[in-house]
Formats: C-alpha cells, sequence, structure tokens
C-alpha cells in the first residue's frame, strides 16, 4: 500500500554540480554558497549539493572534519534564510561512536527538518572502515512535498527507492561522488529509480578528480517517464527545472503500476 500522498506543489529545483576540493572545508564551502546564491537567483526554490561536499572522501580526517559540520550547517541555514530555498546535501557526522555520511535537509524558516544516513557504504573505497551505516529508509515532508533521500551507492539498490516511493515520496534527492569509470550506469540507474516508481529524482554528482579518481559529473534532474529535464556536463555547473505534480499524477494514472503492484506474488 503506498502511503497517502501530502499535496505536491509545483517548484523549480536546483543542483549544484562542483569539484569537491579533498580536505578543503573552506573551499568548498565557499564553492557551495555560491551555488546556492546562483541558483537562487535563476528561481531556484531547493537546492542539492554533491555527497560528502565539504571534504570529499578525506577518510582519515573524517573525525576532524565532522566538527565542522555543525559549523557548515549554521552556513548552510543562514543562506537558506537569506536566498529562501531548500538546501540538502551530505556532509560527515559524528553520532555515537562513529561517522556517519548523512544527507541533511535544511529549510528556510524551520534549519534542519530531516536527515538521512546513508544505508549503503561503498566497501571498494574502504566506507565500512571509516563510517557507520545508517539503518532506515529517510522521507521529508517539505513545503513543496514528500521527499525521499539516497545517497550514492544506494542508486544500486531499488529496493530502498521503492521503499521510499511507498512512504509516498514525489520526488527523490539523490547526493554523490559517482565516478566517471560508471558513468553508463549513473544514466542508466537514475533513469530506471525515476520511471520504475513513477517519482521525480533530483541527482547531484560532482566532478573533477581525487588523487587516482575521476568523476563523472552528469548531475540530472528527470521526470517521472525518465525525461531528462536538465543535465550538466562534466565541468562545474548549476542546473534548474520545474517539477510539475500534474505530471506525476497524469503518469501514475496512465500506466498505475504503483497500483497494481501483487507483493504476495513476489515472495520466494
Amino acid at each position: 500500500m503506498i502511503h497517502p500522498l501530502v499535496t505536491m506543489l509545483a517548484f523549480t529545483a536546483g543542483v549544484a554540480q562542483f569539484g569537491v576540493k579533498l580536505g578543503d572545508n573552506p573551499a568548498n564551502l565557499k564553492k557551495a554558497l555560491g551555488a546556492v546564491e546562483k541558483l537562487a537567483g535563476r528561481g531556484a526554490d531547493m537546492v542539492v549539493l554533491p555527497e560528502m561536499w565539504p571534504c570529499g572522501f578525506d577518510n582519515r580526517n573524517i573525525a576532524e572534519h565532522a566538527k565542522a559540520t555543525p559549523h557548515n550547517l549554521d552556513a548552510i541555514a543562514r543562506a537558506a534564510a537569506k536566498f529562501n530555498v531548500l538546501v540538502v546535501g551530505s556532509m560527515p557526522e559524528k553520532g555515537g561512536r562513529g561517522i556517519y555520511n548523512t544527507a541533511f535537509v535544511v529549510d528556510p524558516q524551520a534549519g534542519v527538518i530531516g536527515k538521512y544516513r546513508k544505508v549503503h557504504l561503498f566497501s571498494a573505497s574502504s566506507e565500512p572502515s571509516f563510517f557507520e551505516a545508517g539503518n532506515r529508509a529517510v522521507t521529508v515532508v517539505t513545503r513543496f512535498g514528500r521527499m525521499g533521500l539516497m545517497i550514492c551507492f544506494d542508486l544500486r539498490f531499488p529496493e530502498l527507492a521503492r521503499a521510499l516511493t511507498l512512504a509516498g515520496a514525489q520526488f527523490i534527492v539523490i547526493c554523490a561522488q559517482w565516478p566517471k569509470a560508471r558513468a553508463a550506469h549513473w544514466d542508466i540507474l537514475t533513469c530506471a529509480r525515476a520511471v520504475e516508481n513513477q517519482v521525480f529524482v533530483v541527482a547531484a554528482n560532482r566532478c573533477g578528480s581525487d588523487p587516482g579518481l575521476s568523476f563523472a559529473g552528469d548531475s540530472r534532474i528527470l521526470s517521472p517517464w525518465g525525461q531528462k529535464l536538465a543535465q550538466a556536463g562534466v565541468r562545474d555547473a548549476n542546473i534548474t527545472a520545474k517539477l510539475d505534480p500534474a505530471v506525476l499524477s497524469r503518469i501514475r494514472k496512465e500506466l498505475p503500476c504503483l497500483t497494481r503492484r501483487v507483493p504476495k506474488a513476489y515472495e520466494v
């Protein structure tokens, strides 16, 4: 059963794509704040930043970077309030005895209204050695509608996107540092998550490179039909697109896949 939908309003989503400077919090914060201002100036109501935007995966120093997260959240909250935009982005978060890769949702009036701790850690880059894993899917009711949250490697797990959809998400936000070597998968999987769940997808990836690793860029905003409403290239870019609830309603009505599910038949 799909959770009763909250009312979705039309709004303009923005994505800030930039090359995150490894371990350089001041430079990355300056870039993020500049992107928020620029996107707000272009009419964006929401701005999505890449995964681990303040410091990248500077893993050996991640505990120190996590200490800067309250300061970064305060700076983002001030910018959100100044430019009247919702801001979403992933940062290192100290929690209990470990560090989480956490996406924070910052409202211009209320401050942090939700957060999601990355569930699926990427073992090939040793994330489990430096981060704790989250343990639950998260949706957040925003002033535009219900948002679902995912971070990078989560994209490879359709179960998570479906859980968010069944919880009522009308748009899913993805923060990522997706590598250039698997750029084709980024293209396929972001489109698949939009189409199979009939949701908008707002996906912010980083560009540029770290030592030994280049990133794909190709941030995008997708319709529930998989149409690319906006798409970035391989360099720093700010993109926007309008998310229209009438489009979501029409697609779900014309092709009612979500209401034709047969959960008992999927049990093996």
